[in-house]
């Protein structure tokens, strides 16, 4: 099965990228072929081939949870997004993880997109054993 895992940075692209990087090596020991796509760079990007689709991202503010903007701008141009199913997750902070988790899922519903599983993501070794158990 194709699998998209994509990441919309904020402030910290790098740490972002390793967590997203790490959930594709567990969800690729599961036997799926997945593309990992930054939605920073990719803007153009299509998600309509994909069979499941992984969306990451980390909160721009201490307090709030607030998340990226371009996830949305990101979300409307990808393709018919309806339907399909998905995982959101969120890199840990100390404060206000699972606020920013609670918006990027509400913008994901947003588009149509089912939403199987949602995880805080606190570690790359965490991100690969989530990707391990993920139901696609």
């Amino acid at each position: 099965m194709r699998v998209a895992a994509v990441f919309v940075p904020g402030r910290n692209r790098d740490r972002l990228r390793e967590f997203t990087r790490s959930l594709a090596r567990g969800i690729e020991a599961q036997g799926h072929q997945v593309d990992l796509i930054d939605a920073g760079r990719d803007v153009n990007a299509r998600l309509g081939i994909y069979q499941y689709v992984a969306i990451g991202t980390e909160q721009t503010s201490f307090f709030g949870g607030r998340i990226p903007g371009r996830i949305t701008e990101f979300l409307k141009n990808a393709g018919v997004l309806s339907g399909k199913k998905s995982f959101a997750f969120v890199v840990k902070k100390p404060v206000g993880a699972g606020k920013a988790l609670s918006r990027l899922m509400k913008v994901m519903e947003g588009e149509g997109m089912f939403i199987r599983f949602s995880e805080v993501v606190g570690s790359t070794g965490e991100a690969e054993a989530v990707g391990k158990r993920l139901q696609i």
